[in-house]
């Protein structure tokens, strides 16, 4: 039994446990249950498809069980999983499929179009073929089927996640089953999990924190997830009173939504021992608002390539180090240092580095950008500007590179920039993040367009339109300025400081 295989250890310790409550129609899967589906289905993508260790399987859908099934079935033969990103445009779902060149592209039937449209030379097979296959497969345990025995080491790939990319390309984070072990640890260590811990889980599984804030670890601990496809505040506001749900995540978008409802002041969240933020600071009144709800605030930080789970502020810190995220977890170094790589001392900003087990060993097949994000003595460069206080609690103040976070999703200017230049009419584009109610930050674009090309009809709506064509929704910059010109330093860049200056001011 190789130590990869979380699930074949669970099913023998605590086989009738509940691993996993598929929110849609109600089903309940035992730690028995997901195992023998693992096992069943890696003898059935191996029959089906040829597959074998090392092979990338890529799913377009919401979140689904599939996902989890197909996970189960990687772990115990080496498969990599890609969840792709099913809000993107056909253009941009193409280019991860180029990039990361699967065996198999399921999709589900709402994306079956974008897939078959994205996925020139691979298969596109419905994602109800998860389910037949496990249904079909020979040898009911999957026992003595091949990939099901694959020597699987620590080091090896289990997923490959997408991060938006700063050259206006994302870039295939390495998911090691090494990485998701410790950050499991880490997990554990500070947020005192246990197998009668129960919780949901409504982040998309494109993102790190779908699988590795509190789904990886649970399975690892034996722990119950009640998996929904989509977030919906009303209904996990029931389940928490519901099923005694223990531990609540999310971003602060998440909990604010879930505060506002008309629901929450009717729950009572007695069972819940804390809820944990991440992806951005909580404002101090939301803060308050949980915690008079006797729901303490756990603030986190974390990246895809580091784990996820790298930082935590304690509860009883939310208040009193309003705006920190803690300090790191046990497995986890930390320096803050300067644009020359020296350390900075209590007080000043520097550059976030991170060192431990759960870093990524790289780039998807892009050893110059792993080359300039880890560094031969193995700290990964975050990019993020941060100070320590003289208690060794961490702020983050800012961002190397200009990436912003609008409803917990990782935004990159440059992306935006480059889709803006395709228009004709737009001679000069530059976005950045600004402050929204709602989302924590959303796009702004100042644009300096060519009458001749522009045309009558170009406004800003034009420009979203022309943006929705071709980005995802929450990439489409919510506020457009036309400006004659863009402000320049004298080293003839873009004073997006004077940009930033001139949008609060408008």
């Amino acid at each position: 039994m190789p130590r990869t295989d979380w699930l074949s250890r669970n099913a023998r310790y605590a086989p009738d446990d509940p691993a996993l409550v598929w929110m849609p129609t109600g089903r309940r899967l035992s730690y028995a249950d997901l195992d023998a589906a693992g096992c069943r289905l890696a003898a059935g993508l191996a029959e089906r498809f040829g597959l074998a260790k090392g092979d990338r399987i890529a799913v377009l859908a919401e979140n689904s069980l599939e996902h989890v099934l197909l996970f189960a079935a990687a772990q115990k033969a080496g498969f990599v999983l890609v969840p792709l990103n099913y809000r993107l445009a056909p253009p941009e779902v193409a280019y991860l499929i180029e990039d990361s060149d699967p065996h198999v592209l399921f999709a589900a039937a709402d994306f079956r179009d974008t897939a078959e449209a994205a996925a020139a030379s691979v298969p596109v097979v419905d994602l109800d073929a998860v389910e037949d296959m496990i249904d079909a497969a020979d040898g009911g345990r999957g026992d003595g089927a091949g990939p099901a025995r694959a020597s699987v080491d620590l080091d090896d790939p289990l997923m490959i996640l997408y991060t938006s990319g700063t050259t206006g390309r994302p870039k295939g984070a390495i998911i090691s089953h090494k990485m998701i072990f410790w950050n499991s640890v880490n997990t554990e260590l500070r947020l005192d999990l246990t197998a009668r811990d129960r919780s949901f889980n409504a982040a998309p599984f494109y993102h790190t924190g779908g699988w590795n804030v509190l789904l990886t670890p649970f399975l690892h601990h034996g722990a119950t997830t009640y998996l929904f496809s989509g977030f919906d505040a009303d209904a996990i506001l029931r389940l928490c009173d519901d099923e005694a749900l223990t531990v609540l995540w999310g971003v602060p978008t998440m909990l604010k939504m879930m505060a506002d409802s008309e629901l929450f002041d009717d729950v009572s969240l007695e069972s819940v021992r804390y809820a944990v933020v991440g992806g951005e600071a909580m404002p101090e009144p939301l803060i308050r608002t949980w915690q008079e709800k006797g729901v303490p605030i756990r603030q986190g930080f974390g990246m895809t390539e580091v784990g996820v789970n790298c930082f935590s502020l304690p509860e009883r810190d939310a208040l009193r180090k309003i705006g920190s995220i803690g300090f790191p977890n046990f497995y986890i170094d930390t320096r803050v240092v300067d644009e020359d790589g020296a350390d900075v001392p209590s007080g000043e900003t520097g550059e976030l580095l991170m060192r431990g087990p759960v870093v990524t060993p790289g780039y998807w097949r892009d050893p110059d950008a792993t080359a300039e994000a880890i560094d031969e003595d193995g700290w990964f460069h975050t990019g993020d500007l941060v100070e320590v206080d003289d208690e060794g609690y961490f702020y983050v103040v800012g961002r190397k590179k200009e990436m912003y976070i609008s409803g917990g999703e990782n935004v990159y200017p440059a992306e935006i920039e480059s889709v803006l230049y395709d228009h004709d009419a737009v001679s000069e584009a530059a976005v950045l993040g600004v402050p929204d109610d709602r989302w924590g930050e959303t796009g702004a674009a100042f644009l300096v367009v060519d009458a001749v090309d522009a045309g009558a009809d170009l406004d800003a709506e034009a420009i979203r339109r022309f943006c929705r064509e071709r980005l995802a929704k929450y990439k489409v910059p919510r506020h457009v300025r036309f400006l004659d010109e863009l402000p320049k330093g004298s080293s003839g860049k873009i004073d997006r400081q004077a940009l930033r200056e001139s949008f609060e001011t408008a």
